[in-house]
């Protein structure tokens, strides 16, 4: 499989700059993968597509205020750090926007006295640095927002890059397609024995990070921290055994239930071929670790049954996904349809339930 298999052609008015208002006013395709069929509706309808004791699987990550405007204390260089995953108290691992920002180097950040200097080099531009005190309590005041580099609208209010029910803090981007979710469409979703489950994945470097090999096989994804507790486990067992579908609410959510349906098979989440024979449905388990689960054409499925997703880039590992889920030609078919409807696409854009 090539990367190029993945890459369509999108016109940037297509891209959403702003979100929709209210959140669940945003349009909603529906792909069924047996057959093919698409038919499109409003988000907020999506409850006549959920029936009772399905069980909704949603990422309570929390975005960070994690991207820091910083300058190089010897030279006064501009460097812009982006906030991926806290190592310990003061150590960060971070991505690095700016020229010759190597090991010893000590940045300082605009209108601070906090500093970091960087420990360690990775891949690219990714490095380890270590502050000079904790921040985790100083980055409303520190850093912004770190929006998607395709939107160049300013967002106001950084809420509506939040979903209603983010919880744990700890991510570099939004989980996008719980965006569409209002806390009236919970509520009526609820009432409707729909199951609401949760987990936790905080997103990183992938989400910046193109794919920038030929084969999708020799893609190396980074890690991510995913955590699903007992409680949220059974509830999703549960549901399932109860006859209820098990649908996911953004590729972060269908990464962690994945994962959880790998361990609980005894399996290597970083090997998600590990062995062919098991592809029947798992169990989830409780766990928390970083899971560095590539899922492309011709993963074995063992929990998701459904999804909530928006548009993704061209070439991406996101729709490298979806076309694992639905088969390759059917989902650059929908987005084609979903170009001729001049749906929105990428963060802020519309939506897709794939059943």
């Amino acid at each position: 499989m090539n990367v190029t298999d993945f890459d369509y052609d999108l016109p940037e008015n297509f891209i959403a700059q702003e979100p929709a208002n209210p959140r669940d006013s945003s349009k909603l395709m529906h792909l069924n993968r047996s057959t093919g069929h698409v038919s499109h509706h409003v988000f907020s309808n999506i409850i006549d597509l959920i029936q009772p004791n399905d069980v909704l699987v949603m990422n309570n990550t929390r975005v960070i205020p994690a991207r820091l405007f910083a300058y190089k204390s010897e030279t006064g260089g501009k460097v812009e750090v982006l906030l991926l995953k806290q190592l310990d108290d003061t150590r960060w691992q971070v991505l690095i926007g700016g020229r010759n920002v190597n090991t010893r180097m000590q940045l300082k950040f605009e209108g601070s006295a906090i500093s970091c200097k960087v420990t360690d080099v990775l891949d690219a531009a990714e490095r380890i640095v270590e502050f000079s005190q904790p921040v985790n309590d100083l980055l409303t005041d520190l850093g912004e927002m770190p929006l998607p580099p395709y939107i160049n609208t300013r967002l106001d209010d950084g809420e509506r890059y939040q979903t209603i029910y983010s919880k744990v803090e700890g991510s570099a981007a939004a989980p996008t397609a719980g965006l569409h979710f209002t806390p009236e469409l919970l509520i009526a979703l609820s009432r409707k024995g729909v199951k609401l489950a949760y987990c936790t994945l905080h997103i990183g470097l992938d989400t910046f990070q193109p794919v920038k090999v030929d084969k999708v096989k020799d893609h190396k994804i980074h890690s991510e921290f995913a955590t699903l507790d007992s409680k949220n486990a059974k509830l999703i067992n549960d549901a399932k055994l109860a006859g209820g579908r098990i649908i996911a609410v953004g590729t972060t959510s269908v990464r962690t239930l994945e994962t959880a349906g790998i361990l609980s098979a005894g399996g290597d989440p970083s090997n998600p071929q590990f062995n062919e024979n098991i592809c029947a449905w798992r169990p989830v388990i409780a766990f928390e670790q970083d899971t560095r689960l590539f899922i492309f054409p011709g993963y074995k499925w063992r929990v998701v049954d459904a999804m909530i997703t928006n548009f993704h880039l061209p070439k991406s590992t996101l729709l490298m996904m979806m076309s694992a889920f639905a088969e390759r030609d059917m989902m650059l078919n929908a987005y084609e349809i979903a170009k001729q409807e001049n749906y929105r696409f990428f963060s802020f854009g519309d939506a897709m339930f794939i059943t």
